[in-house]
């Protein structure tokens, strides 16, 4: 990527506040603003960005070249309505955003003529969140997702995807935002939904002196940002509430052969299981970047 342009980081939180991290420690101007003057102070203290601002947005706006929003759906809708206008033509924006239906047609027919957002999703968040954890996100095994529309130009996705190999993602796929949002309803909500669910079933206080690692590891994202996953939930809900349907049938076709003492129907669930995850290992593995 040209390094003599200017990056703003618009929403300074855990992956806003990585992303001006990586980009500042290789060498790009990078600044950021956000609503909360402490996320602002925390980029500056630690040189993950040259200036920022918390309020009186417009001078930042004008040096930008290239605009990442680190920003909830809703908030980068009213925020691109509001500012939008001042990003100068020739900017490059994309985005972090986990849904991408209801978003990314608005953003692009809202940003002014000359200004052209091309979406994307890291799949690296956290069970935590706020700068103050962006140095925790690892992204050299997470995924990076391009969800390109008719309206992005070719440049728009090379300049896209170099961005994710700068920040240090090695899996880079692209896909549109409807293949986008399907996908992750299944590999990421319905799994928020199991493990919330998983901890609101029992108020069980004892839990922590009796469980094991199984426990341990299909309840760490249960700790859950929950005005984030939220909103995340209510804009993909035809696709969430499909899997969370599917899930269901799955989890019932137990539950008969539990009930029936069919031995032989749980080993047959158990053998698909255990093939499926060893050809997922597998591709994974294959995917993996080489040393």
């Amino acid at each position: 990527m040209d390094r003599s342009k200017t990056y703003l980081v618009v929403g300074l939180g855990l992956l806003g506040g990585k992303y001006a991290q990586v980009l500042s420690g290789k060498g790009y101007r990078v600044l950021g603003i956000d609503c909360d003057p402490a996320a602002v102070q925390y980029a500056l203290d630690r040189d993950y960005i040259a200036a920022g601002a918390a309020a009186d947005f417009a001078p930042l706006l004008r040096q930008a070249d290239r605009v990442i929003f680190a920003l909830y759906p809703t908030a980068l809708l009213r925020w691109v309505e509001q500012y939008g206008d001042l990003l100068r033509p020739g900017t490059l924006v994309t985005d972090v955003s986990g849904v991408k239906r209801g978003v990314v047609g608005p953003v692009q027919a809202a940003l002014p003529a000359g200004v052209e957002f091309i979406a994307s999703h890291p799949m690296a968040g956290r069970e935590t969140s706020g700068i103050a954890h962006s140095a925790e996100v690892d992204f050299a095994p997470a995924n990076f997702l391009i969800t390109p529309t008719a309206r992005n130009t070719q440049a728009a996705v090379d300049w896209c995807r170099a961005l994710a190999q700068t920040l240090g993602f090695a899996r880079i796929s692209v896909l549109s935002p409807a293949e986008h949002d399907r996908m992750i309803g299944y590999v990421s909500q319905l799994c928020h939904a199991i493990a919330v669910c998983l901890m609101c079933a029992s108020d069980n206080t004892e839990l922590a002196r009796y469980t094991g690692d199984s426990f341990r590891d299909l309840t760490r994202i249960a700790r859950i940002n929950d005005k984030m996953w939220a909103e995340l939930f209510l804009w993909n809900k035809d696709n969430l509430i499909g899997e969370i349907d599917m899930f269901e049938t799955a989890l019932r076709a137990l539950r008969e052969k539990l009930a029936a003492g069919d031995r032989e129907g749980l080993e047959e669930m158990f053998r698909l299981s255990t093939a499926r995850r060893q050809a997922f290992d597998k591709k994974q593995q294959d995917a993996a970047p080489q040393p």
